[in-house]
């Protein structure tokens, strides 16, 4: 009998994260089984004992990791962080795999801002190097910038909060 090794090998990885409880969002070969960026999973509906008004003071989205769009900062709730990135750059990768391998915290979301084509975002926020994070508020001010180039880590990101 013969068998497809890599339909075989994909066969059993879908059913290994099965089983674990995971799922692999994607096809093995689809351009998105390969994308570093992390989206957030939607908020679970609010319970009927909650009122709108306290689901919205008590509510938080699971942490993210998402490249940046325009508009994406009022459109999101919680603490917001831009990662300036250039995908050239050592230091950039390899705090992008530290934010890969661990779990962000609830209510903070990363914006993967790409450093070689956004200068209008650089120029706003003074950013001149590339791993500099960017915490900002609802309304895109900044609260505080850190050059993340000696601690690449997750921990060093959140611990430059405000």
């Amino acid at each position: 009998m013969r068998f497809n090794v890599t339909t075989t090998a994909a066969t059993a990885l879908a059913l290994l994260l099965a089983v674990s409880g995971c799922s692999m969002g994607a096809s093995v070969n689809s351009p998105a089984a390969e994308s570093p960026v992390r989206a957030a999973e939607p908020a679970p509906p609010a319970s009927d004992s909650q009122t709108l008004e306290n689901s919205a003071e008590t509510a938080t989205s699971p942490g993210a990791y998402v490249d940046y769009y325009d508009g994406a900062i009022g459109e999101t709730v919680g603490t917001k962080v831009l990662f300036f990135h250039a995908s050239w750059c050592p230091k950039c990768r390899a705090l992008e795999k530290d934010i890969m391998a661990n779990t962000i915290p609830d209510g903070v979301t990363i914006f993967k801002v790409d450093f070689d084509n956004s200068g209008s975002l650089r120029q706003q926020y003074g950013v001149t190097l590339q791993t500099t994070i960017v915490y900002v508020d609802d309304d895109g001010g900044m609260l505080t910038k850190s050059v993340l180039s000696d601690d690449t880590s997750l921990d060093a990101l959140l611990s430059a909060a405000p």
